[in-house]
């Protein structure tokens, strides 16, 4: 099938063990970053990923996860993998969904999935400093929630909203805050996926579940920790 995006609604955290032990080396050295990147990407699904799910006679439902995590887009069946990582480039959280969902309706999602164990007591940390995504999550819910727990934020504007901004005038208000130097960063999540996706079985899903192939996603994402 050709390449498409393709995403699963499942939050995943990647164990606590082992962001720990990273975490407490690069806070160590000075090198923890609270910078957070978020992007989604997708691969096609192979054939053998598209059969139905086996069904379980004693319970008469399908078995495994409820959602395969497969959507329909131009390309066929595909699944989409919206990650979060570090300023380093180590995934920090994942969501799975289907190819067909949108990419800033799981920005909270994944988000809220982002657990940073401090050094010494204390509850992890779940807010980064700042935190740059691209043109997809330029939206007015996401910036305001961004807003509310003290986020500041890089993301670029739309054309369209531009131009409504623009049209409207003095009731337009002020264009939100960008900064280009620091939007320049946001390559590091885009590298975090070039590595993911040396993984012939990330680029390409074979999986049938999405069990099977969240596991795989967390074992390389866990991997690139080590």
């Amino acid at each position: 099938m050709r390449h498409q995006r393709a995403s699963i609604h499942v939050t995943k955290r990647l164990p606590e063990g082992a962001r720990a032990s990273n975490q407490r080396s690069a806070n160590a050295s000075g090198t923890g970053d609270t910078t957070f990147s978020i992007i989604s990407t997708g691969g096609s699904s192979h054939t053998g990923a598209e059969g139905r799910e086996p069904h379980c006679e004693a319970t008469k439902t399908v078995t495994g996860l409820r959602s395969p995590a497969l959507g329909r887009s131009r390309g066929g069946l595909t699944s989409k993998i919206h990650l979060a990582c570090d300023g380093t480039g180590r995934p920090l959280a994942l969501v799975l969904t289907g190819g067909n969902v949108n990419d800033c309706t799981q920005f909270t999602a994944v988000m809220d999935a982002i657990r940073v164990p401090r050094i010494g007591p204390g509850r992890p940390r779940i807010r980064p400093d700042h935190a740059i995504g691209d043109k997809g999550y330029s939206s007015k819910a996401i910036r305001t929630w961004l807003r509310r727990r003290g986020i500041t934020h890089t993301i670029p504007e739309r054309s369209d909203q531009v131009r409504n901004r623009t049209r409207r005038g003095r009731r337009g208000g002020r264009p939100p805050a960008f900064d280009k130097q620091v939007y320049k960063h946001r390559n590091v999540v885009e590298r975090c996926f070039n590595r993911l996706k040396q993984w012939r079985g990330i680029a390409t899903r074979y999986d049938k579940t999405a069990q099977a192939y969240q596991a795989a996603v967390t074992l390389a994402s866990l991997l690139m920790w080590a």
